[in-house]
C-alpha cells in the first residue's frame, strides 16, 4: 500500500458521522412518488365543429399527441443530488484531537503569595539561585499544565487578595496571569485570611461545592480583614479542601532574633491548623525540587476519578457535499432553461 493509500485511509478512518439517522429520509422522494399520486386535472376542450373538420381534412391521419405518455424516470442527477443533500444533513466530521478532551468536574484554585519576602534568593533552580516566585512560577506552571480537564482559578495576595482568573478550563491564560505576576504588585505584606475568604466568596457565587485551594505563602498573616483560622472553619462549612505550602527556608532564630520576634519566618502552626481543619495536607518546601515533589503529590492525591464530558477538536465537512449539491443544482437549473428555450 502506498504513501497517498494510508493517508486516504486515515482520514476516512477520522471521519464520522453526528447525525447519521438523517440517512432515514434517503428513500422519501420515491416514497412519495410511488404512494402520492398528483392531482388529475380535467379540461373541457371548446367545441367548434367547423374548425375540427378542416383540421382532420388538413392533417395526417396520425395521431401528433400520444394518449398515454411513457412514464419518465428521475434523472440520475437528480438523485446525485439529493444523496449529497442527504450526506451534508448528517453531518459528516473530521477529528484533529487523537483523543477526547476529558473534563473531570475538579474545581481547584491557586493561591499565590506576591508578598516582599517572596524576592529572597534561597531557591535553586536550572543550576542558578533564584527568588521564590520564580521558582514557584517554574514549578506552579508544569502543575498547571499537568490539569487538562479541571477548572482553575488564581488568587494573588500580598497586602491585599485579587481575583486574577476566575474558574476556567483555560488553563494557558491560568499559567499566562501567573507568569506574568510581580513581587509586590499586591503589597509587601501577607493577608493569607483574605485570600482565603476571597476564594471562599468566588466559589460561592459560582456555587461550587467540593472544590480545592491550593495556598503557598513564604510568611505569617500579617495584614488583611480576614482571620484565617476564621477562614478555614468557613472553608470547612463549605467544603473546600486547602492544601497549605510554606516555601522557601524555614529559619528557628536565636539569641537576640529569639528574644526580640519570638518565631519563625513562616508561621508553620497556622498553616498546619488551616489544612487541618479542611481535611487538607500542610507541605515544607525548601527548594525547588521539594515544590516540585509537593505538587506532583496533590496532582496525585487530586486525579481525574471520572469523565463528565468529552470533545474533541473536529474539522466539520458539510460543506463539501452541500457546495457539490449546489452545483448540481446549477446544472439543472441550466438545461431547464435551455429546454424551455429551445422549445419556443
Amino acid at each position: 500500500m502506498d504513501l497517498n493509500a494510508i493517508n486516504w485511509v486515515s482520514f476516512l478512518s477520522d471521519i464520522e458521522f453526528l447525525w447519521p439517522w438523517m440517512v432515514a429520509f434517503l428513500p422519501l422522494p420515491w416514497l412519495i412518488y410511488r404512494f402520492l399520486k398528483p392531482v388529475t386535472q380535467k379540461q373541457h376542450p371548446l367545441l367548434a365543429p367547423h374548425i375540427v373538420q378542416r383540421l382532420e381534412q388538413q392533417l395526417p391521419a396520425t395521431s401528433l399527441v400520444k394518449d398515454n405518455p411513457p412514464k419518465h424516470r428521475l434523472p440520475w442527477l437528480f438523485i446525485a443530488l439529493w444523496c449529497l443533500l442527504i450526506l451534508a444533513a448528517t453531518r459528516p466530521v473530521q477529528f484533529i484531537s487523537p483523543s477526547p478532551f476529558k473534563v473531570s468536574g475538579k474545581e481547584m484554585m491557586l493561591a499565590v503569595d506576591l508578598s516582599g519576602s517572596m524576592q529572597k534568593e534561597d531557591m535553586y533552580l536550572g543550576g542558578y539561585d533564584v527568588d521564590r516566585l520564580t521558582a514557584v512560577k517554574a514549578v506552579v506552571s508544569t502543575f498547571i499544565e499537568q490539569r487538562q480537564g479541571d477548572r482553575m482559578g488564581l488568587v494573588v495576595f500580598g497586602t491585599q487578595a485579587f481575583l486574577q482568573s476566575p474558574l476556567t478550563y483555560d488553563l494557558h491564560t491560568v499559567k499566562t496571569l501567573l507568569n506574568e505576576t510581580a513581587i509586590g504588585m499586591a503589597g509587601n505584606n501577607t493577608a493569607i485570611g483574605d485570600a482565603i475568604g476571597l476564594t471562599l466568596k468566588h466559589l460561592q457565587k459560582t456555587k461550587q461545592n467540593n472544590a480545592v485551594l491550593i495556598l503557598l505563602t513564604d510568611g505569617s498573616n500579617t495584614a488583611g480583614q480576614v482571620d484565617p483560622i476564621e477562614a478555614a472553619k468557613k472553608a470547612k462549612e463549605l467544603g473546600l479542601k486547602i492544601y497549605t505550602i510554606a516555601v522557601g527556608q524555614v529559619k528557628h532564630r536565636t539569641g537576640l532574633d529569639l528574644f526580640l520576634s519570638g518565631k519563625t519566618d513562616i508561621d508553620v502552626d497556622t498553616l498546619k491548623r488551616i489544612a487541618k481543619l479542611t481535611d487538607g495536607q500542610f507541605f515544607q518546601a525548601n527548594d525547588t525540587q521539594e515544590l516540585s515533589q509537593i505538587y506532583q503529590y496533590i496532582n496525585q492525591l487530586e486525579s481525574t476519578e471520572h469523565e463528565v464530558f468529552n470533545y474533541r477538536n473536529r474539522t466539520e465537512l458539510y460543506v463539501w457535499p452541500l457546495g457539490l449539491a449546489f452545483l448540481i443544482s446549477l446544472l439543472l437549473a441550466g438545461s431547464f432553461i435551455t429546454r424551455q428555450g429551445g422549445g419556443k
